[in-house]
């Protein structure tokens, strides 16, 4: 991909005339109610913990786009509604989608309650809001049956050294053989 910042309006509008072409940059994003493709989330533990009293509104107004063969999930960080790839969805390990769910989950509230979802003041393991909806997902974990290794294998993620998920464990009480 390739950004290339224009100096003015002007000159992206002489440019668009010489290729006599029209891009429309301004296009909506389709955005699916989570509880069409997410059912039953309401009735789970882990999830009232997080929104309270307020879970059935919370999930019956929280949208989820789909999108791209990359990726896994997160919070759309201008309107809090959940991204999730695609191609993780449909061949995903059904746990780590679940866990992941809840993860996200965690970061919507966050966004409701106008934290910084992103704050570059962090590393990632090191981060609160990562921290505390890692929490969230590690005691659902447990709930679940899930033990310390296969806990350990979900936190294992591609964009965190061996190190960093070593920190991230043992900030969150999980044993690393």
């Amino acid at each position: 991909m390739h950004t290339v910042r224009y100096r003015s309006k002007l000159e992206r509008k002489i440019i668009e005339s010489q290729l006599k072409v029209k891009i429309t940059r301004d296009v909506p994003i389709k955005l699916h109610p989570f509880m069409t493709y997410f059912k039953g989330f309401e009735k789970v533990e882990a999830v009232k913990k997080i929104f309270g009293e307020r879970t059935e509104k919370v999930l019956a107004d929280l949208k989820v786009e789909f999108a791209g063969t990359r990726g896994y999930m997160g919070v759309n960080p201008h309107d809090g509604h959940i991204l999730i790839g695609a191609n993780y969805l449909k061949v995903g390990d059904f746990v780590d989608i679940y866990l992941d769910i809840i993860h996200e989950l965690v970061h919507v509230r966050q966004f409701m309650e106008g934290k910084e979802l992103f704050d570059d003041n962090y590393s990632y393991t090191d981060r609160p809001t990562e921290i505390e909806a890692y929490r969230h997902t590690v005691n659902e974990a447990r709930r679940i049956g899930l033990n310390d290794e296969r806990i350990l294998k979900y936190l294992n993620t591609e964009w965190m050294t061996d190190k960093d998920v070593r920190r991230l464990a043992k900030t969150l009480g999980i044993k690393c053989s």
